[in-house]
């Protein structure tokens, strides 16, 4: 099966659980849009951690297109106050695409898995570290928002 998440452009809902430092586990909710240039691809979007109060994740990724429509691996970077500029690779292996980051200035890194269930579904798995202190980890559920083939 080839891989649509990040392959074809689309609008992704996003729910599932967000746990902090602390370890307090909470529900999540959001949505990422992939939009394909010639120059790259973009990957936007929000993730609201229903936490009291509420906090909002908002992301916008700039991807180099690869070489090969489904294989291989492409580079990605990422940039805010808090994070600094993350750099990262996704890489697809068999069903999965897996994504490693960091960035040396702030010490921010982690490591996000993506399993394909279906082409409408993946379910991601990842965390993000300071230095050796793991800052929020996650279990999320991805769904195509629009059927496929749908007008």
């Amino acid at each position: 099966m080839k891989h649509t998440y990040l392959f074809e452009p689309g609008v992704w809902s996003v729910a599932g659980t967000f746990w902090r430092a602390d370890g307090e586990a909470l529900e999540a909710v959001g949505r990422t849009e992939i939009a394909h240039r010639p120059e790259c691809w973009l990957l936007s979007g929000t993730l609201k951690v229903l936490s009291s109060p509420p906090v909002e994740f908002v992301h916008a990724y700039w991807i180099e297109p690869p070489s090969h429509p489904q294989g291989g691996s492409v580079r990605w970077t990422f940039e805010n106050a808090m994070f600094g500029k993350l750099k990262g690779r996704y890489s697809v292996i068999g069903p999965s695409i897996l994504s490693v980051y960091g960035c040396e200035e702030s010490g921010y890194h982690g490591a996000e898995h993506l399993a394909q269930l279906d082409a409408d579904n993946y379910r991601s798995t990842g965390m993000l570290l300071l230095k050796d202190r793991i800052m929020y980890s996650w279990h999320m559920m991805l769904k195509h928002a629009a059927e496929r083939g749908a007008p």
